[in-house]
């Protein structure tokens, strides 16, 4: 069909599987101009009113029949770029999801006042190639050479532990960006958190000029992000650093994707199809069959995810690295010690560690939980202390008056007069201590000098130079204007003792990440582990050998075969409903299955999981499969639903 109608493929917004595909409409005679692709419409379809994004505007359909007309462009303005649609379109196949999903993490919402009104003027951006960072070594010179001329380049930048002022990953990020706009092309910087974000800014602005760089993270407000936005798809701006959604960016020409820190959590999508950050970077940085939509790619951090490693190994990255000696010649001095006895939280050389830190400047010591008294348990028979009302975990809490209170981590129920089931002790121990409580211990242990707690909802963004303990969880240490002088990681053990298969590859990241705010060994930075150092986990920080540990967790991965050298897909959902999933499952040949097993109820709903694992090669049937399945229940109205994750982040 065309007969000179002028057309539109709509991709609508409809995230059932059954109905993920484009969809064709006529375009009224006064939309003609209006009707861009890119532009936001408005559709009818089954009879009622859709949000939608125009992705085409074809010559001719192969619909046969009658075609419905758009309703409303809602505007003009063209926000959704074709290499956005073809990426989109690649991560919902990826994770088995929907375009209609994966559109909504990436194109920012509208907000109308913002794009009526009249645009900022953004100068272009210009910089010099700052000394340092990628450049010290001779693959790092060759890597930013290749992105000056415009070569899609996949390299890992193992940023070496200590602390270097801005030398850090900010600086290398410049670089490449500035490789990057030399080729006359793009640049996304992706980081994990608000943090993050605004150093890479205040550095790249630096660089390149104030108010030529974009920024892109939800707690910017609607219109600060939609502003951003809507300068990189108009592109006015053609560098943006931001958090996990900013690596779905309009923008024009891309060149360049750095992502730093790929092992971190946040970059794990809570929402459908739970994209990571780390594969949509992959996947937007190899190019489409038929296309020169690839880029280069610059993976940066101290520590290596398996992933990384992975891919370092099949030879799809390329290391970028100083010398061991080197290395560790701009690392702190390393120790470990034994966890303490049960009388004292902290061992007597981790004491000493702190107290001759705090004669040069300020100490870190990193503890894994925040809270007070995070886990309890009854002091005679060590039995773990539950909710009587959910069986949840117990914690407690420092009351308004100093005293503690009992509180249910999960249903916040408050316990009075407790007793032990088991044996009727009424004496509490506690095996996991919290950031609260280990600031409260080392302010009495070391009076006179100034404690900072940084946890939970209360993280403080920087230290100065003078002595103080700062008392900070994985992820929210403060940064400090000169280094810490020393720090102590506590309770390694009981990090590495969690149930779940990322625990020894992301102590080590937390680890290393922690050990790169303390200054060099020549200059007199301490790091003290308390924990086991026969571990491996442990060993590798000793010897600051990230990759030594990531290939050796790949191998022990590659012969148990689970990820990353296995695809793992997850269902999850009431036990009726994932019994009907399975029974419409079309699985292809040498698929093993696992399950289903009980997991813990949703609002009093009993729940089972499924798990499948195929072979890298197998990966994409298996997914097609699982969107054939969901696609199924959907069509039939079935009831329940199965929550479908490919390659899980967590794995217990």
């Amino acid at each position: 069909m065309s007969d000179g109608v002028a057309l539109a493929r709509v991709a609508v917004d409809l995230p059932l599987p059954h109905l993920d595909r484009f969809f064709d409409y006529t375009v009224p005679e006064n939309m003609t101009s209006a009707a861009v692709v890119g532009a936001r419409v408005r559709v009818r379809f089954a009879g009622r009113a859709c949000n939608g994004f125009i992705v085409e505007r074809p010559t001719s359909t192969e619909v046969t029949g009658r075609l419905s007309p758009l309703t409303k462009v809602v505007s003009s303005e063209p926000v959704l770029l074709p290499d956005q649609v073809r990426l989109i379109r690649a991560v919902a196949d990826h994770y088995a999801g929907t375009f209609a999903d994966v559109a909504r993490l990436a194109v920012a919402p509208r907000h109308a006042a913002t794009e009526t009104a009249t645009s900022a003027i953004w100068p272009a951006p210009m910089g010099t190639m700052p000394p340092g960072g990628l450049r010290e070594t001779s693959a790092g010179e060759s890597w930013l050479r290749g992105v000056e001329v415009g070569r899609p380049l996949r390299g890992f930048w193992a940023v070496s532990p200590g602390w270097r002022g801005d030398d850090d990953w900010r600086r290398g990020a410049v670089q490449a960006v500035i490789a990057a706009l030399a080729a006359g092309k793009g640049a996304i910087v992706v980081v994990p958190d608000a943090a993050s974000m605004q150093a890479g800014y205040v550095a790249l602005s630096a660089a390149l000029g104030d108010g030529c760089v974009a920024r892109l993270h939800a707690q910017m407000g609607p219109a600060r992000r939609y502003h951003d936005y809507l300068a990189l798809s108009r592109g006015q701006s053609r560098v943006v650093i931001g958090t996990r959604s900013a690596v779905f960016a309009p923008v024009h020409n891309l060149g360049l994707i750095v992502l730093v820190d790929d092992g971190n959590d946040a970059y794990a999508e809570p929402r459908a199809p739970y994209p990571h950050t780390r594969t949509v970077a992959a996947l937007r940085a190899s190019a489409t069959p038929g296309t020169d939509d690839g880029c280069a790619l610059l993976l940066a951090g101290p520590a290596r995810s398996c992933e990384v490693q992975r891919w370092i190994e099949r030879g799809w990255l390329g290391v970028i690295e100083d010398e061991p000696k080197r290395r560790r010649a701009g690392a702190p001095a390393m120790r470990s010690v034994p966890e303490a006895t049960a009388a004292a939280h902290l061992p007597v050389e981790a004491a000493q560690t702190i107290r001759a830190g705090l004669t040069a400047g300020p100490v870190l010591v990193q503890v894994p939980r925040a809270g007070y008294l995070v886990a309890l348990a009854c002091q005679k028979c060590r039995t773990r202390v539950r909710c009587p009302a959910c069986n949840g975990p117990v914690a407690a809490e420092k009351g308004g008056d100093g005293g503690r209170r009992l509180v249910c981590r999960w249903c916040g129920r408050t316990s009075v007069g407790w007793r032990c089931d088991v044996c009727g002790g009424t004496t509490l121990r506690a095996p996991v201590v919290g950031s609260g409580r280990t600031a409260e211990e080392l302010g009495r242990a070391f009076p006179g000098f100034r404690v900072i707690d940084s946890s939970g909802d209360h993280i403080v963004e920087s230290v100065g130079d003078q002595p103080a303990l700062v008392v900070a969880t994985p992820g929210a240490e403060p940064a400090p204007s000169a280094g810490y002088a020393a720090a102590v990681l506590l309770d390694a053990d009981l990090m590495l003792a969690r149930a779940d298969l990322r625990a020894g590859e992301e102590s080590v990241r937390r680890w290393f990440n922690a050990v790169s705010l303390v200054r060099p060994g020549g200059q007199g930075g301490t790091v003290c582990i308390v924990g086991d150092a026969h571990a491996p986990a442990i060993q590798a920080v000793l010897r600051v050998d990230a990759a030594g540990f990531a290939a050796r967790e790949l191998a022990d991965r590659a012969a148990a075969g689970l990820p990353p050298v296995m695809c793992f897909v997850e269902g999850t959902g009431e036990s009726a409903a994932v019994a009907d999933f399975v029974a419409v499952l079309e699985l292809p040949e040498a698929v093993d299955a696992f399950g289903p097993v009980d997991v813990p109820p949703v609002d009093g709903e009993p729940r089972q999981q499924m798990l499948w694992r195929a072979t890298l090669a197998d990966a994409p049937a298996l997914a097609v499969a699982m969107k054939a399945a969901s696609a199924r229940r959907t069509a039939a109205k079935a009831t329940g639903i199965v929550r479908v994750q490919v390659d899980p982040d967590e794995m217990a």
